[in-house]
This record gives C-alpha cells, sequence and structure tokens, in this order.
C-alpha cells in the first residue's frame, strides 16, 4: 500500500517557473516507478515524466522536454517536477502515480499505475 500526496500548485504567468512536489509513504516495494500526469478540462489523462526510484533514470513527455526536470530526494521519499517556461496549455491537475509494474507498455500510459495521489492545480495565464 502506497499513500501520495502532491503540493505546489498555483497560479504562475506564462513564462514562470513552478515545483511541484510528491510526498510517498508506505510499502513502495522494488522497481517502483513513479510518473507525474496532469489532466485539463475536455482532455484526456496525458504522462508529462515518470522517474525510476532505484536508478533515477528520467523519462519525459515531447511536449514538456527541455522545460520539466523530475527528480528524486531519496532521503525525503519525495518527487519533484521542475517546470520552467510555463504555457497556457500547461494548465492542467497534475497527478503523481506510482507502479511496480515491470512488462513492456509505456509508463506514459496511465493502465498501469494502482496508486494516485489527489492531485494539485496548475494555472498558467
Amino acid at each position: 500500500h502506497v499513500q501520495l500526496v502532491e503540493s505546489g500548485g498555483e497560479s504562475v504567468q506564462v513564462g514562470g517557473s513552478l515545483t511541484l512536489s510528491c510526498a510517498i509513504s508506505g510499502d513502495t516495494g522494488s522497481s517502483l516507478c513513479m510518473g507525474w500526469f496532469r489532466q485539463a478540462p475536455g482532455k484526456e489523462r496525458e504522462g508529462v515524466a515518470a522517474t525510476y526510484l532505484r536508478s533515477g533514470s528520467t523519462y519525459y513527455d515531447d511536449s514538456v522536454t527541455g522545460r520539466f526536470t523530475i527528480s528524486q530526494d531519496n532521503a525525503k521519499n519525495t518527487i519533484y517536477l521542475q517546470m520552467n517556461s510555463l504555457k497556457p496549455e500547461d494548465t492542467a491537475m497534475y497527478y503523481c502515480a506510482a507502479t511496480n509494474y515491470a512488462g513492456r507498455l509505456s509508463r506514459f500510459e496511465a493502465q498501469i499505475y494502482n496508486y494516485w495521489g489527489q492531485g494539485t492545480q496548475v494555472t498558467v495565464s
């Protein structure tokens, strides 16, 4: 059982920066993969970034490559999403997710994640 709590979402100006946090608690198991997803009104949920806690490997959706950075602080059991050069299209509810999935599906597929946070709203205008 894993519990995730996101924080840091707020309103920010176009071109600004913002950092989201996801606190992880409970039994994480082995080879845990953490993902950041977002969903805007009228749009499907989409994967933004993902990282493996053990290896630190990172992956990004093309829409955020070069602007967003996913990182982890193992001591604090927390992952972060540093967002720079924010655009209006980045406006969405951002969710933190966790999975021990070891199959061949993309880590940006929401269906492979079995733990989700409550979400934190990011508004860029």
